[in-house]
């Protein structure tokens, strides 16, 4: 199917969301935020990426791009600086596991944890309520870690369970299927497991006084080994997920190397885009500590207010651009005007700055690894978080490349979405570039 068939056949409301036809691979963990499948596939048509080519994605999140550029043949590399999501990319775009195989060890690993659990009188049935049998304490997390976790997002008996789980498939691990056996927990831990909901800003809700772990988890599993089994002949396309920050994108790329880039980094808001993953980068250990989660958002583009650092200075990359300057200002003369003095409010206009002089130096570096010609896509939003100031990212971001040499090709409209606090109609946009090839 098209991608101007499938636009046809929705509303502006689903044109976000992720279609049947393309849940495969895709569904093995997505974030609540991701940009569509069939967007990806319009700019692969409209730039004529073709299997002799490259596509950079450099804030690459759970993979949508590297997933599809891989399902047609295209050889992609990723950057992401979140270490569960670069966890979630590279797994996603890893199909050598042998599916029956995978599918076997998962359900070796699944009767060993749901004997070890019967055996400590603690039930794992879906759809039904636990007792309150089982005179074992339940396994909990160190103090240091439990601290990082949202307050009430898993309950004691699922995260007694999950722990069970895990040290399972340590004792039974297996390097060909280690890492989709946890990805699939990753998802089960955001879904039936936990007490997050998304809406999308993460919370918690409601807690769980239980919730099945084992079963989710390996129905989790035999879903991959499907999808293995579909999409397995694709498994030699080469693609690579790189651990890094996207503003310093020369320190693991080679220079001309990238034919295209699609991608959508964040927005400037105040999400903390490491809450959205905080869960399962706990219980699977990819962060353990404040310091842990300090180094990753040290890594990641200045968005939010809960990540910036006093010795940030991203913001020198557009002291010279007026219209940010003059946006930044007129955030904090309204701030000023609302006698607002949170010392998150106080951050508003540098957080602004440091937002677009973050997303310059990541194009200014970009230059050097781009082939002449080569076309780009950013998928941003305009926002109204910053005391309902508008910020027209799309325009500040086009206007910063182009001062940087590239050429705008235009700036398309993807949705439309009603702002919370304004009620006012954000575009959603998608910011097309070329590259001449100039220094």
């Amino acid at each position: 199917m098209s991608y101007a068939t499938a636009r046809s056949r929705t509303a502006n409301g689903e044109a976000n969301k992720l279609y049947p036809e393309d849940r495969a691979i895709h569904e093995w963990y997505r974030f609540v935020l991701s940009f569509p499948p069939h967007l990806v596939r319009e700019y692969i048509e409209r730039f004529a990426i073709t299997p002799a080519q490259t596509i950079l994605d450099p804030f690459c999140g759970t993979g949508t791009v590297l997933v599809e550029a891989k399902k047609r043949g295209i050889a992609s590399v990723g950057i992401e600086a979140n270490p569960v999501a670069h966890f979630a990319s590279q797994t996603k775009v890893d199909w050598s596991p042998d599916p029956d195989q995978l599918a076997e060890h998962a359900c070796q690993v699944a009767r060993e944890a749901s004997a070890q659990l019967e055996a400590e009188g603690v039930e794992d049935i879906p759809l039904l309520q636990s007792r309150t049998e089982g005179t074992q304490r339940l396994r909990q997390l160190l103090p240091e870690r439990e601290g990082l976790l949202l307050k009430g997002s898993i309950s004691p008996r699922p995260l007694h369970k999950t722990l069970v789980l895990l040290e399972c498939l340590e004792r039974k691990r297996q390097d060909a299927f280690y890492a989709h056996e946890r990805l699939a927990l990753a998802k089960a831990l955001v879904g039936p497991i936990g007490n997050l909901h998304f809406g999308p800003e993460v919370g918690v809700g409601a807690p769980k006084p239980d919730a099945p772990v084992v079963a989710p988890w390996l129905a989790n599993v035999l879903a991959m080994a499907d999808d293995l089994r579909r999409w397995q002949t694709g498994a030699g396309c080469p693609a690579a997920v790189h651990l890094a920050d996207a503003r310093s994108l020369g320190d693991v790329l080679a220079p001309m190397s990238v034919d295209a880039v699609i991608t959508s980094p964040p927005y400037p808001n105040e999400k903390d885009y490491t809450r959205t993953t905080r869960l399962e980068s706990v219980l699977l250990g990819f962060i353990g500590c404040k310091a842990e989660l300090r180094a990753l958002k040290s890594g990641l583009v200045r968005s939010n207010t809960r990540g910036v650092y006093q010795d940030d200075n991203d913001d020198r990359w557009v002291a010279a651009h007026p219209e940010i300057q003059r946006l930044a200002d007129a955030i904090e003369a309204r701030r000023v005007e609302l006698g607002k003095t949170s010392g998150f409010e106080r951050l508003y206009a540098r957080v602004t700055r440091l937002y677009f002089g973050g997303m310059a130096r990541h194009l200014a570096g970009l230059r050097m690894l781009l082939r002449p010609g080569a076309h780009l896509a950013y998928v941003v939003g305009d926002q109204a978080s910053y005391l309902r100031v508008m910020i027209r990212t799309g325009q500040l971001l086009a206007s910063i490349a182009a001062s940087l040499g590239y050429e705008v090709v235009g700036i398309d409209l993807f949705r439309t979405r009603l702002a919370t606090a304004t009620r006012e109609q954000l575009r959603e946009e998608v910011v097309i570039l070329r590259w001449p090839g100039d220094t």
